[in-house]
């Protein structure tokens, strides 16, 4: 016996006892498909209904298809057995859609006999509520388990429990393995970087110490670059404040003359708004009055056309009488014709009768009385024949009448359409005007809007300006204070430099003196060319020795290579060091940061730039070289 399981969910089933309330329960719904083929093939549904909450609620249904028959033919169903277990999911789906709803539109109803819902049968009903009934569409009625089916019940329970038990406990023995394999890894990970760690560290030490070493040097360089730049900067906004304020009052006046232009447009376009209003009104007005004299044209209009249509019906009616009449008269003609006919015959009797009066005299007498009468009936037929002619007469000119009123009728309203269509052409154009002066006043309202905004941007880019103007003049008035100080500390400096001389000048590690001015508020310190031009000319005059450190600059047409080498072996040999600690020892930086610059003149880390720049030409000595190339030799002292 092989078990299909086709559906297998809690749903919510509202429980019915008798003499109690209802009340909800949650009821696991469990449709298996049976197939039995050891006597014979067949196939069974078996739905179960058990309490996850309670082990020993336990309910069976077993349907075969010989059940089923019998319960299609109680309940009046429209599935076979093969369709049915489809249907009855689909049910119990549409049942667990509705259950969170506070008026579910399908319910399932567990209803038992018994007050109380223990081992008493109970049937399963999938009810649809509307609004005029409760429509129940299923009733299948399910038996208790008995002792038997709880414990086999409970059994496959407690299997079912214990496979998944070792299902999970086989899991927790591999995640336990994987997380301890993972941990043993990232611990060796870790070690591993932390000894990166530390390697990188002491490379990062090495390193931010000769960048620091590097960084002193060309900060000392950049903030002569930025004194330099002060000035040029300083000149530059010298002019362009200037340039800005003729631009600003200009553009202030451009805008009070765009201002006023705007004024006199505003003005009138509100005068042209005003009178737009007005003719509007007036518009609308004369537009009213229109529409209630085309009302009444219409109005007329359609009572004219019913005149109109009573009339022709009355042309009808006597054009019918008139050719009725007419063919009286033609039969009356016919009537008299045969009548002429029949004198003419008299008449020939009369002269028969003439010739044979002797025999006819007799029948005279009668002839002449039938003729009298005759001539009266002929007389008769003659006024009557007058009186039918005055009528025809009086016909036709009342048909005459009829059809000159209506040409006027006619005539009338098709000058009154006339009116009518010129009408709707002047409101059609009055409209259009509207639209036009609407559109008009609206493209004007824009380009206010936009002007207004136009004036706004320039208003607020004049504060701008105004505010960077101040933020300028306040930089300006800082740089100067700076510019003073910085002047008045080199005035006060002077006299003790020149007093100390040249050992003064000089750092214990053979380099220049770098002065600072803290009183300025500059604590970075000075170029050491600063402090090399306040003794370069004693150092000249005086015979300094071979010991002392100075660089000597001399102005030479033709410097050869030999004197170069010669005076850098008496600079080491006087100082005593194999390289300058400043600008020799590479304190862990790559070579290439020292290789010689053939271009640049550079005094103890004292880049091109500096020497070359145009605001250290006021204090540099004044030297005139006696040929025009000239060659310094400083270069060969201090490798670039």
């Amino acid at each position: 016996m092989a078990a299909e399981l086709l559906f297998n969910r809690e749903v919510c089933v509202q429980a019915r006892g008798q003499g109690c309330e209802d009340r909800r329960l949650n009821v696991r719904v469990n449709v298996e498909l049976l197939s039995i083929s050891s006597p014979v093939h067949k196939k069974d549904l078996a739905v179960r209904l058990t309490d996850d909450a309670d082990p020993f609620f336990l309910y069976n249904l077993v349907i075969s298809e010989e059940d089923f028959q019998s319960l299609k033919s109680q309940q009046g169903l429209l599935v076979d057995f093969s369709a049915f277990p489809q249907k009855f999911i689909d049910l119990l789906q549409q049942c667990i859609q509705e259950q969170n709803k506070d008026i579910p539109r399908f319910l399932l109803q567990l209803v038992s006999s018994a007050s109380v819902l223990d081992h008493t049968p109970v049937s399963l009903n999938v009810v649809e509520t509307n609004p005029f009934k409760h429509l129940t569409h299923l009733s299948l009625k399910f038996l208790p388990g008995n002792d038997a089916e709880i414990k086999k019940f409970l059994a496959s329970c407690l299997k079912c429990l214990k496979e998944d038990k070792m299902i999970l406990e086989e899991k927790l023995r591999k995640t336990e393995e994987d997380s301890t394999r993972q941990l043993s890894y990232t611990q060796q990970s870790l070690s591993e970087k932390s000894r990166e760690l530390d390697k990188l560290k002491n490379e990062w030490t090495s390193y931010t110490a000769a960048l620091t070493s590097k960084h002193t040097q060309e900060l000392t360089a950049e903030k002569e670059r930025a004194l330099q730049a002060q000035t040029q900067y300083q000149q530059q906004h010298e002019q362009q404040k200037k340039e800005l304020e003729s631009l600003h009052q200009r553009s202030i006046q451009q805008l009070q003359n765009r201002l006023s232009e705007l004024e006199v447009i505003n003005k009138d376009l509100t005068e042209r708004r005003y009178k737009g209003d007005s003719a509007v009104r007036e518009l609308k007005a004369k537009l009213s009055g229109i529409e209630d004299e085309c009302q009444r044209a219409k109005q007329e209009v359609v009572s004219l056309r019913r005149e109109n249509t009573t009339l022709d019906a009355e042309c009808h009616e006597k054009e019918k009488l008139i050719n009725q009449l007419q063919t009286r008269v033609a039969v009356l003609e016919q009537e008299i014709k045969d009548k002429d006919q029949l004198v003419i015959r008299t008449k020939e009797v009369l002269d028969a009768t003439q010739e044979q009066k002797v025999i006819l005299e007799e029948n005279t007498e009668k002839k002449r009385s039938h003729i009298e009468k005759l001539e009266t009936t002929i007389k008769s037929l003659s006024a009557e024949l007058l009186k039918a002619n005055e009528i025809i007469k009086k016909l036709q000119g009342d048909l005459k009448t009829l059809m000159s009123k209506l040409k006027l009728k006619n005539t009338v309203t098709i000058q009154q359409e006339k009116l009518l269509a010129e009408k709707e052409e002047r409101l059609q154009k009055e409209q259009r005007e509207l639209q036009e002066t609407g559109q008009s006043l609206r493209m004007k309202e824009e380009e206010v809007c936009k002007l207004q905004e136009q004036l706004e941007t320039t208003i607020q880019k004049l504060e701008e300006s105004k505010q960077l103007l101040k933020t300028n003049e306040n930089v300006i008035t800082w740089l100067n204070k700076q510019l003073n100080e910085v002047q008045m500390v080199k005035k006060m400096e002077t006299p003790s430099s020149t007093q100390g001389g040249v050992r003064t000048a000089l750092s214990p590690h053979s380099m220049l003196d770098r002065p600072s001015f803290p009183s300025s508020g500059i604590s970075h310190p000075i170029s050491p060319f600063y402090a090399f031009q306040k003794f370069a000319e004693p150092a000249r005059n005086k015979n300094t020795s071979p010991h002392c450190p100075v660089p000597k600059i001399q102005f030479n047409s033709q410097v050869s290579k030999i004197d170069q080498h010669s005076d850098v072996q008496a600079v080491t040999a006087a100082t005593g060091h194999p390289a300058n600690k400043e600008n020799g020892d590479n304190l862990g930086l790559e070579s290439k940061y020292f290789k010689k610059k053939e271009d640049s003149i550079p005094l103890r880390g004292l880049s091109q730039n500096t020497l070359n720049s145009e605001y250290l030409k006021p204090y540099l000595p004044k030297v005139q070289p006696s040929p025009p190339a000239a060659v310094t030799t400083a270069s060969a002292y201090f490798p670039g």
